[in-house]
């Protein structure tokens, strides 16, 4: 994502860009992910006071033991993959559908916004407990959807950015729905035997 104030102007430029849309709903625009988008992005918006999310910064590749370049500036050119198309090289190198990269890839979104856009870097065990509880208590999701925001928080971390990651401490966990018996009248019972016989 990259954030930007409200103008005209500006409203103006991002709708030249080929197959740009807007979502209503979060209020927000979205353009085809193709090599070189952040950069034609950058130069489009060069001088503008435009901020790039942490996890679209350029980030080093895995077992690269040297320092890990600066976040990009506004008019900068990309040098560098950036994390979420590592993200996204991981996930279709061991086959995921795309329905699940859409969902990692939303997550990892997620996951940076919720902490005021820090890079995912600079952020561990602690900083995913608390975007998982949050998940559970705020938004109310379903088990599955957490366990989800779970798995892809995890793939980043371990197969991208190539840190461990231990036992998150403290999650609160989101409820399972309970599943009630399924209890027959007897007219039912009767008429489910009589039919059976019928066979």
């Amino acid at each position: 994502m990259v954030f930007m104030p409200y103008s005209t102007d500006l409203i103006a430029k991002i709708k030249t860009i080929a197959g740009r849309r807007w979502h209503q709903d979060e209020q927000c625009w979205s353009a085809p992910h193709t090599d070189g988008a952040l950069r034609h992005l950058q130069a489009l918006f060069a001088g503008e006071p435009v901020e790039v999310e942490p996890s679209l910064r350029p980030v080093g590749v895995p077992g690269n033991q040297g320092p890990s370049p600066e976040p990009v500036s506004g008019h900068a050119a990309v040098t560098t993959t950036t994390l979420l198309e590592h993200v996204r090289q991981a996930i279709r190198t061991r086959h995921y559908s795309y329905r699940t990269e859409k969902a990692y890839i939303h997550w990892i979104q997620r996951f940076t916004l919720f902490h005021n856009k820090r890079h995912p870097t600079e952020m561990g065990e602690a900083e995913i407990g608390q975007f998982l509880s949050r998940l559970a208590t705020d938004s109310s999701v379903s088990a599955s959807t957490q366990n989800q925001a779970l798995s892809a928080l995890l793939c980043m971390y371990r197969k991208v950015i190539g840190k461990e990651i231990g036992y998150v401490n403290g999650v609160v966990r989101a409820k399972r729905p309970t599943r009630l018996p399924v209890v027959l009248t007897r007219q039912e019972v009767r008429g489910h035997s009589c039919s059976t016989r019928r066979v």
